[in-house]
């Protein structure tokens, strides 16, 4: 989910002032099917697993049905050959008519004219927009300064809420009381239940269950906001890691590790990774997104979805992601291209296929809704990710502003600090002020390129 923009904006700005064409000469030889034949061809490119292939697939033939004359070329890579791809694509003057969009790169795409301005067709189709999670459509509204606000430049091809999994036979296996639900663990709380799930099963001296595996890129955001601390500051331009709330939170999660020793070794991390080891079973919590139920649906051990440990706020926090589906600017077809995307987003029957594969939730808030009250199925708490949209999550720090390098910079030297060789305070404290020099020169780009 990183990116950098910096390399690619110069090749924006060209296609900003030289697109013409687009959508009836992608190569989609080796990585996508043929359309069939119609008045009016469309090109629809994405990323995603056999799964989301599949329902896809299904999906764009029920569009192609509903639309006599409309067929649409699928283009599907893999999640880490897109961005290259799309990029490529840009680069040769050929972009698809409909597409997904990173939430990071609105800005940078709007400002150099690669998406469409869609708001009017929005507001006026058959669909009710305030019927979409706000979290979906808000992520893709742009007003020149701000992501967030203005007009409509995408629709949501999903939300994605990073929720805390639990596995149920571990509790019950050392009579723990199964989580509230409702009320997370305070982090003591989260400690105290931890060390009891930590263990040496087998008696040979060396731990084989723990109690957590998580990777800090994902899972740090909801220790510092529940804590109080943030990345930035409400309007996006000054760095705020260096403060007691943020560098608590840091030092907690690398306690974890180093101090508790809740986690598996660094020697036996490289071993086997810790997703791998929850999905043998040898952990207790770890992070959960929609898109992993259809691959945890064939898990030995029934899971279930709780909220994030809280830390002095006393509330769950966690991050919601996205993808968007964009319209090129420079398509041939663009009333076709529209009733695309917003088929794919907003359409019950286009929700339902990719609802059915098990790889996100409802676009659709009353779907979601009925969605969630099956409490018979894994996960049993599916109400979890609708409240992480609709309450308590946020987006990622990188994804408000226009390059996300100084959000990068956080990660790049923090393993001492994760090895317990050096305290947070000193990290944070050392490093914001690189950070704010990075976001600086973001901010100075960005008043450039719209200027």
């Amino acid at each position: 989910m990183k990116r950098n923009l910096l390399g690619s904006l110069t090749i924006l700005t060209a296609l900003a002032l030289s697109a013409c064409g687009t959508g009836d000469t992608a190569d989609t030889s080796s990585e996508g099917g043929a359309a069939t034949s119609g008045d009016k061809e469309l090109t629809f490119m994405f990323r995603g697993g056999e799964d989301e292939k599949k329902a896809y697939e299904s999906a764009i033939a029920a569009f192609e049905e509903d639309h006599p004359g409309v067929s649409v070329n699928v283009i599907s890579t893999d999640a880490d050959q897109y961005a290259t791809k799309l990029q490529a694509a840009i680069a040769g003057n050929d972009i698809p008519d409909v597409f997904y969009v990173e939430q990071g790169d609105v800005m940078a795409y709007v400002d150099n004219g690669v998406l469409m301005d869609i708001t009017e067709e929005v507001e006026n189709s058959n669909f009710d927009l305030a019927n979409v999670w706000e979290y979906g459509v808000d992520s893709y509204r742009y007003d020149g300064k701000n992501v967030g606000e203005g007009n409509i430049y995408g629709l949501p091809k999903d939300v994605g809420p990073f929720a805390l999994g639990y596995n149920k036979a571990m509790f019950e296996e050392a009579g723990i009381p199964l989580p509230d639900i409702d009320t997370p663990y305070t982090w003591d709380e989260f400690i105290d239940v931890s060390k009891q799930l930590t263990k040496d099963n087998d008696g040979d001296g060396e731990l084989d269950q723990w109690a957590t595996g998580f990777n800090v890129n994902w899972a740090l955001h909801a220790f510092v906001w529940s804590n109080g601390g943030d990345y930035l500051n409400e309007d996006y331009t000054e760095v705020t890691i260096d403060t007691p709330e943020f560098a608590e939170a840091l030092q907690f999660f690398a306690d974890i590790q180093n101090k508790h020793e809740l986690t598996p070794s660094v020697a036996q991390a490289q071993t086997l990774d810790t997703y791998q080891r929850w999905m043998n079973g040898e952990i207790a919590f770890f992070p959960v997104g929609p898109w992993d139920m259809s691959t945890y649906a064939t898990l030995d051990f029934e899971y279930d979805l709780i909220p994030w440990p809280a830390g002095k706020t006393g509330e769950s926090a966690t991050y919601i992601g996205s993808l968007g589906i964009g319209v090129a600017n420079a398509t041939e077809n663009k009333e076709e291209a529209i009733e695309l995307a917003m088929y794919l987003s907003t359409s019950e029957e286009g929700q339902q296929q990719l609802v059915d594969a098990q790889i996100q939730i409802p676009n659709l808030i009353d779907m979601a809704d009925e969605w969630a009250s099956d409490t018979e199925s894994v996960p049993n708490n599916k109400k979890e990710f609708l409240d992480i949209v609709g309450e308590y999550g946020r987006a990622l720090p990188g994804a408000r502003t226009y390059t996300a390098e100084w959000y990068d910079e956080f990660f790049i030297n923090i393993q001492p600090v994760l090895d317990g060789e050096q305290e947070a305070a000193d990290y944070v404290k050392q490093l914001q002020p690189r950070m704010q020099e990075l976001l600086d020169a973001s901010i100075i780009q960005h008043e450039q390129a719209v200027n």
